[in-house]
């Protein structure tokens, strides 16, 4: 094995003979071979694992260079070859080499591609600025590629929502590259990347450094993407600074330069680069790390030759492909410590572990995150809030924004599990821990928010040109003066800890007179929620078709003036009844009596096919025909009306607005409303101002949220929830199943608006004021409002189905059948009554019947002997109805002069 360090460039070479044994594990002082340093590296065995490395001493060298030219490693390179049989190299580069001269890693690499030699890159920027591997190279590295330290910066950018940015890079070896994987990165993604500019630096045609200053002042951008050498990157900071540029206003992120090996004099005071991990290690045990994966390929390649000997040794240009093609396949799975060192096809390391480090002065480079298995994980709390580290982009065009979780206004998710960071149309926002937390070390969760209100946050954020840093509020809700003192939202930015306030915040005057508000961005104000009930159908639903007088009409006086018509006309008629008698025809034929025109009339209504006796009379048949047309038109409307009053009848419970009864006497009503809203709020205080009473009797029945509300609406604990118009409509809308509603169509009492909260006089409001009436203008509020505030429930949506009649509708059809079997019960005892008990009171009649008989319906039974008998049944009950006709006793035997048998007399 071969180690190589440049500037000061190292060679040490083990061999391992395919014959030698293992006796145990040795460590070794390596000494110089001319002018340098002593390296020890004491710690190789520990790092090769379970594998024995047998080292004898008569078979290493030790040799440093001081000149880290191509020219010179390349010589180098070839002595090795020449004098000794090697079977891999180390490299490590501790600081690249000029600017002029170009990486060396391609060159290693077209090494291992023409002797098959492998070679593993430990350190430094070897990974950067290079295209795909030569066939046959076994090139592998510890670093990472251009792409994919982009690929972390991006993801920590998207983190913050900083996204615009511009790019900053020198014509350093491969920097094309760059800025091809920056344009790739960018134009296909959906997070809405703003290139601000791209900036080409020649810091060596620039001795004085004036245009490298020039060009960086005008550039406007805040975070800057770096790309250049180590060389390059001093005079570019210096840059920096001399143009005002490096300090906290400024991010950088730096790709590709070897950071560490920079001094801390000129660095920018917010400084980020993505490093492989193990960045801070001694080289010995980076070095340790490649010497450990040379050895498993080796003794793994070894296995495979078994007792037919090991594989060659390099020693010319002659590559044995079917060697190299092996030893690689064996070094693409290796696992160290737990750790998994397999390579991919282009060299890199399949599964890298990326320290994500910052430079804080005062402090050096500290780990701020890291990535792993294509998951971006940051530190917390290590951000603006919560430390000295990372300040503001730029004091004098930052804001620091509180806002309060209230759907759809603000939605307050957690992170990402999969990726630990803020998915699409969401941007970070935390909320603040208490001074015992933080002493504590407790870390602030991390969150995200989206909402309609972080929309238009975004929006005037590009318009005006500010960038914010945003968390919740945990002082109260929206803002509420308790003994003098603000909290909530209003209370942030009244005592200057926020410089905006952003949410479902209502503009009144008592927060007009500490705050400045913007142009109202939603119109809103105070509305009032109930239960959407189910429904109830009416026991006399089905005869609601008519009103209360048609049925009187109908059924007291229509049908029965017309039944006594019909009988007069037939009991006069020369062909009825009546008239029958006296011309003394046969007697118990044919009879027509009121009590049967009154169940004819009444079969007709209802087209009921029982058995009826017709009129025999001209005039009585004409009055049956055109009851039966009557009868007709009575059907047809009562049944085209009957399936309207059949459905579920809705009672929504309206009010005028809060000095309404209901609201202001709830205890006259039984049982007593039951309303509430949520405390420390605008519509509170406008109760609170205007209705003290309304406001002490409410106070038991206040909600923690509208959350909590609608739950309790549902369950019945709560009849009516005063809040917020805009967030009770949205409630609605969204609510599952639809069960909750504004009332009133989402009628609004006492109009406001929701505005953005800022400094008395702060130089913030016009820009705000102008930019909320451009997103008015271009119909941005109206298409956000579509996106976050429409739903699927509407209060007017009249909704046409059909579905099954369930016994609520029918139900009043059922009560009226079991009352008429009540009646009927009634009749049926007092017939028995009547039979029974009172037919010997009946007396007989001085008069004549033949009016009775036509009411009322006499039988008369022979019986066996011939004996005739007849039965009165009602003539002594009333015999005040029957028109002064006295009956003394129920018997009638003897009131005909006809001889004939009499069978049966109605």
């Amino acid at each position: 094995l071969s180690f190589f360090q440049a500037p000061s460039l190292s060679a040490i070479y083990i061999c391992l003979p395919p014959s030698a044994g293992c006796h145990g594990r040795h460590t070794y002082s390596l000494s110089p071979i001319g002018p340098g340093r002593v390296g020890r590296f004491d710690t190789l065995p520990y790092l090769v694992n379970s594998i024995c490395l047998c080292l004898y001493p008569s078979l290493y060298l030790f040799s440093q260079v001081n000149d880290s030219s191509p020219k010179t490693v390349l010589s180098q390179l070839c002595e090795l070859l020449a004098a000794r049989p090697l079977q891999g190299l180390v490299y490590e580069e501790e600081r690249p080499p000029r600017t002029a001269w170009g990486p060396l890693a391609p060159m290693l690499e077209f090494v291992s591609a023409q002797t098959g030699l492998p070679i593993v890159a430990v350190g430094g920027g070897a990974g950067l600025g290079r295209m795909p591997q030569e066939s046959g190279s076994i090139f592998l590295q510890f670093s990472s590629s251009t792409t994919l330290q982009l690929e972390v910066i991006f993801e920590v950018l998207e983190e913050y929502d900083w996204t615009a940015f511009s790019v900053v890079s020198t014509r350093h070896h491969g920097y094309q590259d760059f800025l091809s994987v920056v344009e790739g990165l960018t134009d296909g993604s959906f997070i809405g990347w703003e290139k601000k500019s791209v900036v080409i630096l020649n810091v060596t045609d620039d001795p004085g450094g004036a245009r490298t200053r020039r060009l960086l002042k005008e550039n406007e951008a805040q975070v800057r993407l770096l790309y250049c050498s180590q060389e390059e990157a001093e005079l570019v900071f210096r840059a920096a600074w001399a143009a005002g540029q490096a300090g906290a206003s400024h991010m950088w992120f730096a790709v590709g330069p070897a950071l560490s090996g920079l001094g801390t004099e000129n660095l920018p005071r917010a400084l980020f680069a993505v490093r492989p991990q193990g960045w801070r290690d001694e080289p010995r045990r980076r070095i340790a790390r490649g010497v450990s994966v040379l050895t498993h390929g080796a003794v793994a390649t070894r296995k495979d030759y078994g007792t037919t000997g090991g594989p060659n040794f390099v020693t010319n240009c002659m590559t044995d492909a079917n060697q190299t093609q092996r030893l690689r396949g064996r070094m693409s799975n290796i696992t160290l410590g737990g750790r998994d060192y397999s390579f991919n096809s282009d060299g890199y390391l399949s599964n890298p572990f990326l320290d994500v480090i910052s430079w804080t002065p005062g402090r050096g480079w500290e780990d701020v995150g890291w990535w792993e298995n294509g998951v971006l994980r940051l530190r917390y709390p290590a951000w603006s809030r919560y430390g000295p580290f990372l300040k503001p982009p730029d004091d004098a065009q930052h804001l620091r924004v509180v806002t309060l979780e209230e759907r759809p206004f603000v939605i307050v998710e957690l992170a990402d599990a999969a990726s630990g960071t803020c998915i699409r149309d969401s941007v970070p926002c935390r909320r603040p821990l208490n001074a015992s937390a933080i002493h504590e070390g407790v870390a602030p969760m991390k969150q995200c928010c989206k909402g309609f209100c972080i929309d238009i946050l975004k929006r005037l954020a590009k318009i005006v040109g500010f960038t914010y840093d945003l968390y919740l509020v945990t002082n109260g809700k929206h803002g509420k003066k308790i003994d003098g003192v603000w909290n909530g939202m209003i209370g942030e930015v009244v005592y200057k800890r926020a410089d905006m306030a952003i949410g479902s915040l209502t503009i009144n005057e008592e927060r007009s007179e500490v705050v400045d508000f913007s142009v109202p961005f939603v119109e809103t104000g105070i509305s009032v929620m109930v239960s959407r009930s189910n429904g109830t159908v009416s026991p006399s639903a089905f005869l609601e078709p008519y009103s209360p007088a048609v049925w009187v009409m109908m059924f007291v006086m229509c049908l029965t003036v017309v039944a006594v018509t019909v009988f007069i006309f037939e009991f006069f008629s020369p062909v009825g009844y009546n008239r029958s008698l006296k011309t003394g025809k046969k007697a118990g034929g044919s009879t027509f009596t009121i009590g049967k025109s009154v169940w004819l009339l009444w079969a007709i209504v209802f087209n009921n096919s029982v058995p009826v006796e017709n009129p025999r009379g001209t005039t009585s048949k004409i009055m049956v025909l055109i009851w039966a047309f009557f009868a007709v038109i009575f059907l047809a409307s009562y049944t085209a009306n009957l399936a309207a009053f059949m459905i579920q009848e809705e009672y929504i419970d309206t009010v005028s607005g809060l000095s309404d009864k209901k609201f202001q006497h709830p205890e006259e009503q039984y049982p007593p409303l039951k309303f509430g809203t949520v405390p420390n709020g605008s519509t509170e205080k406008n109760i609170r101002s205007n209705y003290p009473d309304m406001h002490q009797y409410m106070g038991k029945y206040n909600q923690r949220g509208v959350e909590d509300a609608i739950l309790n609406l549902k369950t019945g604990k709560l009849d009516a929830f005063i809040y917020d118009a805009a967030v009770l409509n949205y409630m609605a809308r969204k609510d599952e199943g639809c069960k909750v509603m504004t009332i009133g169509s989402g009628k609004v009492f006492a109009t406001t608006g929701y505005g953005i909260a800022l400094h008395k006089n702060s130089r913030w409001k016009r820009p705000l004021d102008l930019a909320l009436l451009q997103l008015v203008g271009d119909d941005e509020i109206e298409m956000l409002e579509r996106l976050w505030l429409s739903g699927i429930c509407h209060n007017d949506k009249i909704e046409v189905m059909s579905s099954k009649l369930d016994i609520d509708n029918m139900a009043g059809v059922f009560y009226m059948l079991l009352v008429a079997m009540g009646l009927s019960l009634l009749v049926f005892a007092w017939e028995h009554l009547v039979y029974w008990k009172l037919r010997h009171c009946m007396a007989t009649s001085s008069g004549k019947l033949d009016f009775l008989l036509a009411i009322s319906r006499v039988s008369v039974f022979d019986n066996m002997i011939g004996t005739k008998m007849l039965m009165c049944l009602t003539a002594c009950v009333c015999p005040y109805l029957l028109l002064s006709v006295s009956v003394r006793k129920c018997e009638v035997w003897g009131q005909f002069n006809s001889t004939q048998s009499i069978r049966e007399i109605n």
